[in-house]
């Protein structure tokens, strides 16, 4: 492969993404294994086998872990079992992630601190470990966390979702400062209003649906390819100079 097409090739690449089982995952997993990684699939769910035969299919190889994001305790399993499988790592994905939605007056301690654990805090303690890994094997690094368009407005009732994604954001910046004297990369994707799971609620009120869309001026709903070319793009050698960046696939919602 010649010229600038060879800049976006992933070939020989590893890569963990996290929540892959389904939805914004499962096709950047499937974007990184089309660019040529071999990837590690991390998610709750128990199995993957719908992510699993997309990415065989492709020719690339699939390990799956299944594991509970809420706590910091599967880190080290995930990355010893990358290691054991591929014996390397290049790339980290932090996708998984959860919502919940309620009047900030009701909001509890628990709603607070799930998604600030799954969300923010274990995706800090994953990102230092796939770092000291890259530091260790003296090679670079790429690591893409997802932030949304809550990294940028205050939402409403989901306090502790845009919280976390505020820090996602922050976090971004603070640890391109730090590690790309050791060549990782640190960047993040923050996505608009995309038809999943997470906004199945929304979509399925009228009401909401019809100004969420009003103001999108790409006038659709997202959906799991609108992130394919993104992280494919700051997974790979055409974003070196990117750093501390949230690039936002968002159809033109935070232009309005």
């Amino acid at each position: 492969m010649d010229g600038i097409l060879s800049a976006f090739s992933l070939d020989r690449k590893v890569a963990i993404v996290t929540g892959c089982h389904k939805g914004l995952g499962q096709r950047m997993a499937t974007a990184l294994a089309e660019a040529g990684a071999d990837i590690v699939g991390v998610s709750f769910s128990p199995e993957a086998d719908e992510t699993r035969t997309k990415i065989e299919a492709l020719g690339r190889r699939f390990v799956y872990i299944s594991a509970d994001l809420r706590s910091t305790k599967p880190i080290g399993s995930i990355v010893q079992t990358a290691l054991d499988a591929f014996g390397r790592i290049d790339i980290l994905v932090n996708n998984a992630g959860i919502i919940k939605r309620n009047d900030p007056l009701d909001f509890t301690e628990e709603e607070w601190d799930e998604v600030v654990s799954i969300n923010l805090k274990t995706v800090f303690f994953l990102s230092q470990a796939v770092a000291r890994q890259f530091v260790a094997q003296k090679s670079p690094g790429k690591i893409i966390s997802v932030a949304s368009v809550l990294s940028f407005q205050g939402g409403i009732r989901v306090p502790s979702y845009t919280a976390s994604k505020f820090g996602i954001r922050g976090l971004t910046m603070a640890l391109a400062n730090e590690w790309a004297k050791y060549g990782i990369n640190v960047n993040a994707i923050a996505p608009g209003y995309m038809a999943t799971d997470i906004t199945t609620q929304l979509r399925e009120d009228p009401e909401r649906s019809r100004t969420i869309l009003e103001r999108i001026p790409a006038g659709r709903w997202g959906n799991p390819d609108d992130l394919a070319g993104a992280v494919v793009f700051l997974a790979s050698p055409a974003s070196n100079y990117i750093q501390g960046h949230t690039l936002v696939v968002d159809g033109g919602w935070l232009a309005r």
